[in-house]
């Protein structure tokens, strides 16, 4: 929904853009955006849940950990926890990588699916393979562009409050610091561990994403965007 408003509005208000990719670029980044600030507490959550429960399973050889994490038993406890901690800006907390990330993520996702759709011939344009291609190939570069900057996200809504982690490292306080920490601490490698796992969760995701996104925009007969005239966007 945020994609076709701000789609609509930067037709109607800047037309010296046009209408190419360069605004599905502008209007995707700016989606996700939006979509990020209002939903990270809920992401933060789960991050802070599912690292919960990692920790709990691993063996502790008999070593009390010098700062275990707080265990929390669902996603309000998770909130009323956080908020204790830091208020509002707590719930926040990593929300600066992920802006980073999903800026240029989300944009380049439909910049790359809608330009790759611009070249398919017209009798292949209703073709569900051909946009499940697409859009797999949107995920694909989009994810691996951007993927150092979640690694950062996770970290720093993981670590306590303390100086130094509990690895033993500095505290992670912004985007470029975290690349620069991770890459001096852990190597660089570490920036892009786990990639190869998300592939498989975030490819197919978008690849099926956009194809439902176009699919139903045709089944609830929304015309589409070559009929559609700069200035009705700004209706």
């Amino acid at each position: 929904m945020a994609y076709e408003r701000y789609r609509c509005w930067i037709l109607g208000n800047c037309p010296t853009l046009g209408t190419g990719p360069v605004v599905d670029l502008l209007a995707g980044s700016a989606s996700g955006g939006t979509a990020v600030l209002c939903t990270y507490p809920l992401d933060l959550a789960r991050t802070k849940l599912a690292f919960q429960v990692n920790n709990t399973d691993q063996p502790s050889n008999g070593l009390k950990r010098p700062s275990a994490p707080p265990s929390y038993g669902g996603i309000k406890d998770v909130f009323r926890g956080v908020y204790s901690e830091g208020g509002v800006r707590a719930l926040y907390r990593g929300v600066g990588p992920t802006l980073m990330g999903i800026l240029p993520y989300a944009g380049l996702k439909f910049y790359i699916y809608e330009g790759l759709k611009a070249h398919v011939p017209e009798d292949y344009k209703n073709s569900v393979t051909l946009k499940l291609s697409c859009g797999a190939a949107a995920g694909l570069f989009g994810q691996t562009l951007t993927y150092p900057l979640d690694v950062v996200r996770r970290q720093m809504q993981v670590q306590s409050h303390l100086q130094h982690d509990q690895s033993g490292g500095p505290r992670i306080t912004g985007t470029f610091q975290g690349l620069k920490i991770i890459k001096q601490t852990q190597g660089w490698r570490q920036l892009f561990a786990g990639l190869s796992l998300n592939y498989i969760k975030v490819v197919p995701s978008v690849a099926i994403g956009f194809t439902a996104y176009d699919t139903m925009k045709h089944l609830l007969k929304i015309p589409p965007r070559e009929s559609i005239k700069p200035e009705q966007g700004s209706a």
